[in-house]
């Protein structure tokens, strides 16, 4: 009587277990509550804004973004009959003020220079001021002036698109 008591209690105690191991493994193959599927997250593309000013036959194309206040983007100078350069733009928004570097190509030369654009009335103005000895950054930023400079008007994206590669 005793065998068969104890043959019954292992057989309770070894369904059971088994149930727990089915309920583990089917916890294992269900997705995690936190797990996002990707159709739930939307990104928002980073929109483009595109300008350009028109002097003469010189021309000047700037295609930006504006990531949360990371700035990044392409320029291109085109000069008649001066040397033109072209590259990628890459800095920060500082509330009207884009504070940028301009890493390009001119002469078959790569140089940087820093460039500082105002953001005013829908356009962009270019800062105007005096560069330090190596020609790349502001001697003095707090002396820059918003006229005089290059003024670029908004400008469709697609038009310019062939013109900033």
């Amino acid at each position: 009587m005793k065998k068969i008591t104890l043959a019954v209690f292992l057989a309770v105690a070894l369904a059971s277990c088994n149930k727990k191991n089915e309920s583990i493994v089917k916890d294992v193959n269900n997705k995690d509550s936190l797990t996002l599927n990707e159709s739930d997250i939307q990104i928002d593309e980073i929109p483009e804004n595109c300008y350009m000013e028109a002097t003469g036959k010189d021309s000047l194309f700037v295609r930006i973004s504006d990531n949360l206040g990371t700035v990044t983007g392409k320029m291109h100078y085109k000069n008649f009959e001066k040397d033109s350069s072209f590259g990628d733009l890459v800095g920060m928004a500082d509330g009207d003020t884009l504070k940028l570097e301009y890493n390009f190509q001119a002469e078959g030369t790569t140089s940087t220079r820093e460039i500082w654009f105002l953001k005013k009335d829908g356009k962009l103005i270019e800062g105007i001021g005096e560069y330090n000895e190596t020609g790349e950054q502001y001697k003095d930023p707090k002396l820059l002036k918003f006229t005089g400079g290059h003024t670029l008007n908004p400008a469709d994206c697609k038009s310019i698109e062939r013109k900033l590669k």
